[in-house]
């Protein structure tokens, strides 16, 4: 089994990066953290530690200065799950889940997973079942249904849902052939241009502008560790699309935000005009959603050269399943890891991972292709494309190995967690969050702006320097 050092180096090497600089990192603590059979807290760790070092590394380009990175393994579980940890004015958080989320069984005594937070998305599963929106009535309507049969029907009316399935049945999957043949964090070059230089600053990222066009937690996440290491970063949404609001305060944090509405004129507009002077352009909606709008990896080369743009799917970039909607908890589901989690525990039926770590450390990985490609951008030029997955996340995660007393691992409390967060003001009230796992000597990492409700600034870049 490979120690976390071991997937650090081989996650690092993978992208091309200088090896050297694996001898300035440290990683602290043990597994297991949480109670799992499978080395989630190893991922936390790796995938924070390799977004740092990529912060550190483009330091040393900006500086000359090289620096120590640190990451604390129980520091690191904890922030893989900080939405659980945050606290608003001392108040836990509401309920996350709409009433009808969550696992019903379905003929044969298979089992099905629900994502029903987004109003349509529940509005779709209850047509495809012909039903209410109650626990009690969506149990009795899919009993009546072949669980594949269901999982394929309310994926075509709109619907966001998982056959739970075992490991064996997910590889043999044509998704899961076309997944295997991934990379974990692909790096293209995507056009040319000249290296652009970087701008003044006294942080990894300062001057460097993020579009970040994501909602709930891998995209999100992603956003919140550029920012932290000094990025201006601008989360774009749009008035008419839902969200979770917990989990917008939770990975606001260092960002500014701003309304688009990109059926619009004028927010299409607004976009463009923003992504003509970004630097890192990420984004979590479906394959091909964006180039419908003009905004593809291609378009956004030809609108701002030298652009790093990131693009985050659920099932990977191709294979039959790439066009489908996913949550990490769905792709947890699907690939065999809930079926394997809950025969290790000896319950019948699926059991969840104790954090949703496909999406943390999907994020994570996000930000750690995205300051690869922008270190690649400024030495040799050119436009790049960084493309990350959930489920690939979660064949890294599989190939780990598993432990085989992980289950018996007591739970990280709030008390427990508190040495790993701090007080911050923001636009929602004063909050109680999780600071980040990195722990650079430098340029230590932190979050320059609050959170803010959706739509509070301006689509419009602050000035540099």
């Amino acid at each position: 089994m490979q120690t976390p050092r071991d997937l650090l180096t081989q996650l690092w090497t993978s992208v091309g990066a200088d090896p050297a600089a694996l001898a300035r990192v440290t990683l602290s603590g043990d597994e297991p953290q949480l109670p799992s059979s499978f080395r989630v807290d190893a991922a936390a760790q790796v995938s924070i530690a390799a977004s740092a070092l990529a912060a550190a590394e483009i330091w040393t380009m900006r500086s000359g200065q090289a620096q120590d990175v640190s990451v604390d393994m129980r520091n690191a579980a904890v922030e893989c799950r900080s939405e659980r940890y945050l606290r608003k004015d001392g108040e836990p958080p509401p309920p996350m889940w709409d009433p009808i989320a969550g696992v019903y069984q379905v003929k044969g005594g298979r089992y099905v997973r629900l994502h029903t937070n987004f109003p349509h998305h529940r509005d779709a599963v209850c047509k495809v079942l012909n039903c209410d929106a109650t626990r009690e009535a969506v149990q009795a309507a899919l009993l009546q249904w072949d669980g594949e049969a269901f999982e394929t029907a309310a994926y075509a009316a709109g619907g966001v849902v998982a056959l739970m399935r075992s490991r064996d049945e997910w590889q043999a999957l044509p998704q899961a052939a076309a997944l295997a043949a991934l990379p974990l964090v692909e790096i293209t070059r995507i056009g040319e241009a000249a290296p652009k230089p970087w701008p003044v600053g006294d942080r990894p990222l300062a001057g460097l502008r993020v579009l970040d066009l994501s909602r709930v937690i891998a995209g999100p996440v992603a956003g919140r560790t550029l920012a932290a290491h000094g990025a201006d970063v601008m989360l774009v949404s749009s008035p008419k699309l839902p969200s979770i609001p917990w989990l917008v305060i939770d990975t606001g944090r260092g960002k500014l935000s701003s309304y688009a509405d990109l059926t619009t004129p004028e927010g299409h507009a607004a976009l463009r005009e923003l992504l003509s002077e970004a630097d890192i352009f990420s984004q979590g909606y479906r394959p091909r959603s964006l180039a419908a709008l003009g905004f593809s990896p291609d378009e956004a080369a030809a609108i701002n050269p030298g652009i790093v743009y990131v693009s985050l799917a659920a099932y990977g970039r191709s294979g039959p399943w790439a066009e489908r909607r996913g949550f990490d908890s769905l792709v947890q589901c699907a690939t065999g890891f809930n079926a394997a989690e809950g025969q290790a525990a000896g319950v019948a039926g699926p059991k969840e991972l104790p954090m949703q770590i496909l999406d943390h450390a999907t994020g994570y990985l996000m930000a750690f292709g995205a300051m690869i490609a922008k270190a690649r951008q400024a030495r040799e030029g050119g436009s790049w494309h960084v493309q990350v997955s959930l489920a690939r996340t979660g064949q890294w995660l599989w190939e780990m190995g598993r432990l085989a007393d992980g289950l018996a691992t007591p739970e990280i409390s709030a008390e427990a967690a508190a040495p790993f967060r701090a007080e911050m003001p923001s636009g929602f009230g004063t909050l109680t969050a999780v600071k980040h796992a990195a722990q650079l000597s430098a340029t230590p990492a932190f979050w320059a702006r609050p959170a803010v409700p959706l739509g509070s600034d301006p689509a419009q870049w602050p000035t540099r320097g």
